[in-house]
């Protein structure tokens, strides 16, 4: 989700809020996780009461009240405590309040992955890939006619047991239409999971697999060059025919043997 002017100073307070308030505590942050998101999506469908909560105009102290009586004994302390703290905030657009809570909510379920962030990144991708790659599985997560509660029992029997609770939480969050697809929804994801640990990510596109040795030396090129730790996502697509294709932020790296061809024709027809 891309926030700006106070809106993205709002979200980056309240993302370290959140950090401090689950610090240590990975059950803590899989319920805030769960109540952000529902909150996020009464706030888009309350326009009254989303009005009234990022109106500057209104006291903060009036907005407190209102949460407090309306979400009191229904969520957690915790996220009563940041949602208290969010209608007190500056928001450049009241639908960004909505917004922000959902971003909040996918950091949290990051978060709840505690140790396993890099896993949580790899499911993710992985699962990104499955759907991109299954036509039948696209289009059945993508069908309007079947409830969400139908979509989410099939992310259920595709990976339950086999995945983290935090990529099976995010991977119902992506059913809720908030972005384009749920491919486009699980490729944010991954972004939140490097960026809740200041990685970066890079796609990486080769031929055949690359040995871990490889991998490792890799990754430590790309972070070296970028000044961060860097978490790949690896493609084996034939079509490359050889070499590596690097994408990382705005960044592409190519060299495959297939775009020296392309570049070779090119040049031949020139």
């Amino acid at each position: 989700m891309d926030f700006r002017g106070a809106s993205a100073e709002s979200v980056a307070a309240l993302a370290d809020e959140l950090k401090t308030a689950v610090s240590g505590s990975t059950s803590s942050a899989a319920t805030v996780a769960d109540s952000l998101f529902e909150l996020s999506r009464t706030f888009r469908g309350e326009p009254a009461l989303r009005r009234f909560a990022t109106d500057a105009s209104v006291p903060a102290e009036a907005k407190a009240g209102l949460v407090n009586e309306v979400f009191g004994g229904k969520v957690d302390a915790v996220t009563l405590g940041l949602l208290t703290s969010a209608v007190g905030r500056r928001w450049t657009s009241a639908r960004d309040l909505a917004d922000g809570l959902e971003h909040l909510s996918e950091v949290a379920a990051v978060r709840s992955a505690g140790d396993d962030a890099k896993r949580l990144a790899d499911e993710l991708f992985t699962l990104a890939q499955t759907v991109q790659g299954t036509p039948e599985l696209r289009d059945a997560l993508s069908d309007p006619a079947r409830s969400t509660d139908d979509k989410a029992t099939l992310l259920d029997a595709l990976l339950g047991g086999k995945a983290l609770p935090a990529t099976v939480t995010l991977a119902k969050h992506s059913l809720a239409g908030t972005y384009r697809t749920v491919s486009v929804a699980l490729g944010e994801y991954q972004k939140v999971a490097a960026s809740v640990y200041d990685e970066g990510v890079a796609t990486v596109r080769v031929a055949s697999p690359l040995s871990e040795a490889d991998t490792q030396r890799l990754a430590d090129a790309l972070s070296r060059q970028y000044g961060r730790p860097v978490h790949l996502n690896l493609v084996v697509d034939p079509a490359v025919l050889g070499g590596i294709k690097v994408e990382i932020g705005d960044d592409v790296i190519d060299g495959t043997v297939a775009s020296r061809l392309d570049e070779a024709k090119r040049a031949l027809a020139g």
